[in-house]
């Protein structure tokens, strides 16, 4: 570099003026290029998420908005979804160029569920059938009558026996190797919002927005217990969970209460403290059973909460969102929990330390629901905004 002499311009600390000896590189700037920092959303240092897509597969086969999604438990590319457009497919993670559409349904398609070996599909629709389809031809096997509008369709874990709940304060429970009707459970006086049988088969725990559980034989339909009063929820029951032992069910309610109840006593164990507003989904650790046991849950007051029976009543980790959370599942096999938002924002978080481990954008809108290929590599959800979303996840197995 050819420096200036001190005393070419030293001037008594006046003014110093640059000159063409200055000069180290010439660049030629194209005015036309230049980036405006504002419009980019830089100007702050901070990054501009609005169009940010961490997917890597979208399905749009749907002209509306999704409402449910499941993946198969026996094929890991296998995903079906059902939304507001009557329409139910069949498509597979990774292969775009394949889908086959489940043709029947007249109204929204509101849930749809995999037996446990894989074999059959069950969907629920508003105009309150159930329709069974056969996954590996997508032939539709039966259409089984006679509830209201469905509101969540559930299988036995050991045969191909549908129960499926309505708004019509029914439940329904049908054999879907036959076609045919085997029990409906009475005694709830408003809408069946969840359900499920215990995962030995032996009971049923539905709950309602009648602020009830009930626990039913499924094979008399006699009730067991009821579950009301001023212990239980004072408010309508949202969602529910089952230890994998049958011995605990968990549920949460518009109010943000939360109640853990003895299956086999009908007693409440303890109510949990922590939400503000309606909680929308619960989910038992996978492996929880009643003397050890985890659970997650989900509110619209923008929390995910980590509770343990160990610090019952009190939560272990509360999870902030920037949005409510519609939907949770546990990664299997690991202590990673998965959330879907309003916000359209999925999130991965560790339930040991409370921190969220990853965020998963791509979608506009709410998110309605979330399900994990059956090998544990992929995550999938539905949204508000016509689509489903592959997400990889194959480094929280």
């Amino acid at each position: 570099m050819n420096m200036p002499s001190p005393d070419e311009h030293d001037d008594g600390g006046g003014e110093y003026f640059l000159d063409e000896n200055d000069i180290i590189q010439d660049y030629d700037i194209d005015e036309e290029e230049l980036l405006d920092a504002d419009e980019e959303g830089v100007s702050d240092g901070e990054a501009d998420f609005d169009n940010a897509d961490d997917s890597v597969h979208i399905f749009n086969g749907h002209t509306g908005e999704l409402y449910a999604i499941a993946c198969s438990p026996s094929d890991a590319t296998l995903v079906a979804t059902g939304g507001g457009d009557d329409k139910v497919f069949f498509w597979r993670i990774f292969q775009g160029d394949w889908a086959l559409e489940l043709q029947g349904h007249a109204e929204s398609v509101s849930s749809l569920s995999f037996s446990t070996d894989g074999q059959l599909l069950a969907t629920g629709d508003m105009n309150g059938l159930v329709k069974v389809w056969d996954v590996v031809s997508g032939d539709l096997k039966f259409t089984l009558e006679g509830p209201g509008e469905i509101q969540w369709v559930r299988w036995h874990p050991r045969g191909h026996v549908v129960l499926a709940g309505s708004v019509d304060s029914s439940i329904w429970m049908w054999n879907a190797d036959r076609g045919i009707y085997m029990n409906s459970f009475p005694g709830h006086g408003s809408s069946v919002t969840c359900g499920d049988f215990t995962p030995d088969g032996r009971k049923i725990c539905s709950c309602s927005d009648d602020a009830t559980m009930r626990i039913f034989n499924p094979s008399t339909a006699t009730v067991i217990h009821v579950i009301e009063g001023h212990r239980y929820h004072s408010d309508g029951v949202i969602c529910l969970t089952i230890t994998s032992d049958s011995m605990l069910a968990l549920s949460g309610a518009k109010d943000g209460s939360l109640c853990v109840v003895n299956i086999e006593t009908g007693q409440i164990v303890s109510s949990l403290n922590g939400h503000s507003d309606s909680v929308e989904c619960a989910a038992f650790e996978p492996s929880s059973r009643r003397d050890r046991w985890r659970a997650a849950t989900g509110a619209l007051d923008n929390k995910l909460i980590i509770w343990d029976q160990d610090s019952s009543p009190r939560p272990r980790s509360i999870c902030e969102h920037e949005a409510g959370v519609t939907c949770l599942l546990w990664l299997s096999g690991s202590r990673y929990i998965a959330t879907g938002t309003n916000g359209g924002i999925i999130q991965i978080w560790d339930s040991l330390s409370g921190e969220c481990v990853r965020i998963l954008r791509g979608h506009t809108d709410n998110i309605q629901s979330i399900s994990a290929s059956n090998d544990g590599r992929c995550l999938v959800s539905a949204s508000l905004d016509n689509t489903a979303r592959v997400f990889e996840i194959a480094e929280f197995i």
